[in-house]
């Protein structure tokens, strides 16, 4: 389902450090990144990702895999069916890092006994600080959350049917102390929150033994 969002109104990853690049110059026209998984090997680790985790448990192998369901018919896939509770897996997009910007990104919920869900993160600064919203299947909910010192905190959330084993759209943007959340090309709602205001990056994010896959990830700088 390809849709536009509707409006309303130095990290640790995996023991090395990540240094964020310059944030996009404000004056520059928005450009919005495709991450293309058409040219990329199936079996290995999507490129331009480092992967890392909040809680405890093993960090995720991501691969990319085939799906003749997926727009370029493969998938960047959370593969690990590890159950341990307090488990976050975040995969960051390395190459660009921002305060205000705009995600979109499909996703299938493939599996997962503890848990089905699947999020996107932005102004992520470490694996312990970063803002996130989640659809989850078992739940049937989309939140918002801050995770502070690894904790998560919901700012706001709805209610909206996450079906297993079908693709959906997640989106939201982020516009200094504002964020809209959109699933399946609907604005859910919108929330304020003002702990992280530093540029960050965006990730990819799945809970305990959630396996997903996400497909048509798409990044618009707005700063």
């Amino acid at each position: 389902m390809q849709c536009r969002m509707l409006l309303v109104g130095p990290s640790l990853i995996a023991g090395s450090v990540l240094t964020l690049p310059p944030v996009v110059n404000a004056d520059a026209q928005p450009q919005t990144i495709t991450i293309n998984t058409s040219q990329m090997r199936t079996g290995l680790a999507p490129r331009d990702f480092a992967f890392t985790l909040t809680g405890d448990g093993p960090v995720s192998a991501w691969k990319v895999m085939a799906d003749p369901t997926a727009t370029a018919e493969k998938a960047i896939a959370q593969t690990s069916a590890d159950a341990t509770a307090h488990r976050y897996l975040l995969a960051v997009y390395e190459p660009l890092a921002a305060t205000s910007i705009e995600v979109s990104a499909h996703f299938k919920p493939v599996g997962g006994t503890v848990d089905q869900a699947a999020g996107i993160a932005v102004r992520f600064l470490t694996p312990d600080d970063y803002y996130v919203v989640r659809a989850d299947v078992l739940e049937d909910d989309v939140p918002l959350y801050r995770v502070v010192n690894g904790k998560r905190q919901e700012i706001k959330g709805a209610k909206t049917k996450v079906s297993a084993n079908q693709w959906h759209t997640l989106g939201i943007r982020a516009e200094a102390d504002r964020f809209v959340v959109s699933f399946d090309c609907k604005s859910l709602f919108a929330a304020e929150d003002e702990t992280f205001t530093k540029p960050g990056n965006v990730a990819l994010w799945t809970e305990a033994d959630s396996l997903t896959d996400f497909d048509s990830i798409s990044i618009t700088p707005l700063d």
